[in-house]
């Protein structure tokens, strides 16, 4: 299924357009679209050029009870740097990814526009319900998180793996290979939980280079400055789709992890219409279809 959606940048007033699932790769990680990435920015999406079957049924979802910022507009927060699943498109400012055709569609579903606003991974659920009515980032769903935040029903899987350069002769049979090693992470996520973890107990002895985006690992790997990347296997696909500089050495499927929408713990009225939405989605194939574009072959 494919819509073409007008974003409108709005800071600087530029009106473009795209197609989701199916109109760009994701950027290059090393490119000057991830460095865009770097400032914080609003994007509206006007989703008026949906297909006529999101529109159809964007209006059989009852939305009574589910409370929004802003009439008519489902407001997102995303950061969008993190690549397949957001990334600017080559203009620099257009949003795509995996991440964004499926809120985009949710909100088609629900007869809604869609606002993506750029967020810092650090401190995005604080802004869930004052700065942006959901999170949709490659949200892990958590035990912990849970505690404070309501998730939508999963929409993808994905587990923690090790990326070595792909001239690399290590061999990382589990994480404990680690040892001794410098890693790059992205702070304040779960692999950096599960890295810092590993590190408090005693289990190895690593060297951790957290840094605030993704994309910064890549290049500190490329440049010999760190040892491995430890990150979601998923965007380990992304990054190895888009460059012959990364090979997966290591993929932790025993611990499965699974990615959701993130809202206010008190919005279950948009909880309820965001999983109905979801369930039609997969029922349609469309999601199948977005992971096949930005994860499958379409993406390689």
């Amino acid at each position: 299924m494919k819509k073409k959606v007008m974003a409108i940048l709005c800071a600087a007033g530029m009106l473009v357009s795209m197609t989701a699932c199916g109109a760009a790769k994701p950027a290059d990680a090393s490119g000057a679209a991830t460095d865009a990435a770097a400032t914080d920015a609003a994007v509206a999406t006007d989703t008026s050029a949906a297909t006529d079957t999101a529109d159809a049924a964007g209006a059989t979802i009852d939305l009574g009870d589910a409370k929004f910022l802003t009439e008519g507009v489902l407001n997102v927060g995303a950061e969008v740097g993190y690549p397949p699943f957001e990334d600017f498109a080559e203009d620099g400012t257009t949003p795509i990814g995996y991440d964004i055709d499926i809120i985009t569609a949710v909100a088609d579903k629900l007869g809604l526009d869609v606002n993506i606003i750029n967020t810092a991974w650090d401190g995005i659920f604080a802004g869930i319900g004052v700065n942006y009515d959901v999170a949709c980032s490659a949200v892990t769903i958590t035990p912990e998180r849970k505690e404070t935040m309501l998730f939508s029903d999963p929409y993808i899987n994905n587990y923690q793996a090790v990326v070595l350069p792909a001239d690399s002769d290590q061999k990382i049979e589990s994480f404990n290979d680690l040892d001794g090693m410098t890693i790059a992470l992205q702070k304040e996520t779960t692999s950096d939980i599960l890295m810092s973890d590993y590190k408090s107990t005693g289990t190895i002895d690593i060297q951790i280079v957290a840094n605030e985006k993704i994309t910064s690992c890549f290049t500190q790997l490329e440049n010999g400055e760190v040892d491995a990347v430890v990150v979601d296997s998923t965007v380990a696909d992304g990054f190895i789709n888009s460059s012959d500089a990364f090979k997966i050495a290591y993929e932790d499927q025993a611990e499965a992890e699974q990615f959701g929408i993130a809202m206010a713990k008190d919005n279950t009225g948009l909880q309820t219409a965001i999983n109905q939405a979801l369930k039609e989605l997969e029922s349609e194939g469309y999601i199948q279809e977005c992971y096949d574009y930005w994860f499958g072959s379409a993406a390689e």
